[in-house]
């Protein structure tokens, strides 16, 4: 894990658990745009890429989400893709309709950090999700793992969809 991350080039603080490639993917409960329980189990068997983002309603996650809901449109049926921020519910929903995103399952971890605190997402002291990619196979092992240093950039798409490819 990258232990260095920053926003606007000041170091900030990032806290949870340390995964690495080969841990099995900690089990997780969200709140969907419903307010329906999304968990890990929902996507059994599925590749799952879970991208992480402060606010979907800030310029560089909503540009990071687009792009997954486009990629996810060409990816097989058997990735799902799942975009975590600390946004409620509501807010996901209104931002899903607005830009199109459909292909994209997003969730919230507003509710107790349970999510951040068990992938090591959190910045502690913001109370948002760090920008970083998870890659999990369909038996539950992280495959691929990017902490974007920079809060602010994006993530490094096209090797996330090389280690999605691996995978399918």
């Amino acid at each position: 894990m990258v232990k260095s991350i920053k926003m606007n080039g000041h170091p900030v603080k990032l806290s949870g658990t340390e995964l690495k490639k080969g841990d099995k993917a900690p089990e997780f409960t969200l709140i969907g745009n419903l307010l329906e329980p999304v968990t890990k189990a929902d996507f059994n068997g599925k590749i799952l890429v879970i991208s992480c983002v402060p606010s979907l309603d800030t310029p560089i996650c909503e540009v990071e989400t687009r792009r997954f809901n486009l990629e996810a449109n060409k990816l097989p049926e058997n990735v799902a893709v799942l975009t975590i921020s600390r946004d409620l519910p509501f807010a996901q929903t209104r931002w899903c309709a607005a830009n199109g995103v459909d292909k994209v399952v997003t969730a919230s971890d507003y509710r107790d950090f349970g999510f951040a605190r068990d992938y090591g997402v959190l910045l502690s002291d913001l109370g948002l999700l760090t920008r970083a990619i998870f890659v999990i196979d369909g038996q539950d092992i992280i495959q691929y793992i990017q902490f974007v240093e920079e809060v602010t950039q994006e993530p490094d798409y096209e090797t996330v969809l090389q280690e999605i490819k691996k995978l399918v």
